[in-house]
């Protein structure tokens, strides 16, 4: 047991120390209303500890990365660690909570879908709210952003993040087990191979559209 647990607090804090590291080295603004607002990949490091041992150690994933993140390379202060926090958790508790509860393909894309949405509108709730505080502005201001910057912005980023999570999760997973770092599983069905490896085709093409848009608006831009 306390063998589990030490591998357990290993691989969380690699996954900790990767999402710090996807903030430090990728953040793109792309839509042009917002440019203060960049992508980075951290969700979906944290929605793949999620995954792996459920909401709780996302939650405390998101916490320790957002918490490092302000005292480093942010300069948005406490208004950006909570805005990072809810912005996290709003999409990977959907996705953790949803495949906690079956572990297969459909739950896990299920999932994703779901906080997706939650995040999306979640993030337009909070922007309402804290953005003017941060931005200093009239609340008219940011409302005016909501569909041409911060609507965009979120449902692009949480889309991206999903479909990242995806495709990374289960190779993530095989490489753990190599490592003995999470005990082995029995192998999945033919019919289970067959959807993942449908669903990651799928992903792998929604991904280039999303990236082809990205590159379209700052193009245009």
């Amino acid at each position: 047991m306390k063998n589990e647990k030490l591998k357990k607090m290993i691989v969380l804090s690699m996954l900790a120390a990767i999402s710090y590291l996807t903030v430090f080295l990728i953040r793109i603004p792309f839509i042009p209303a917002v440019d203060f607002l960049k992508y980075e990949a951290k969700d979906v490091i944290i929605a793949i500890s999620g995954f792996l041992y459920g909401p709780l150690s996302a939650s405390l994933v998101s916490v320790v990365v957002s918490f490092i993140e302000m005292l480093t390379i942010s300069s948005t202060g406490p208004y950006g660690l909570i805005m990072n926090i809810f912005s996290t958790l709003s999409f990977v508790l959907p996705a953790s909570i949803i495949y906690k509860r079956k572990k297969s393909i459909n739950s896990a894309v299920i999932g994703l879908c779901a906080g997706v949405v939650v995040m999306t509108l979640a993030m337009l709730m909070w922007n309402y709210f804290i953005t003017p505080l941060y931005l200093k502005v009239p609340t008219e201001v940011v409302v005016g952003l909501m569909l041409p910057g911060f609507l965009p912005f979120n449902l692009i980023k949480a889309l991206i993040n999903a479909v990242i999570t995806f495709i990374l999760y289960k190779p993530l997973v095989k490489i753990l087990r190599k490592a003995k770092l999470m005990p082995k599983q029995e192998e999945p069905e033919n019919s289970e191979k067959k959807s993942a490896l449908l669903f990651n085709i799928i992903a792998v093409l929604v991904l280039i559209v999303l990236v082809g848009i990205i590159i379209a608006i700052k193009f245009l831009k």
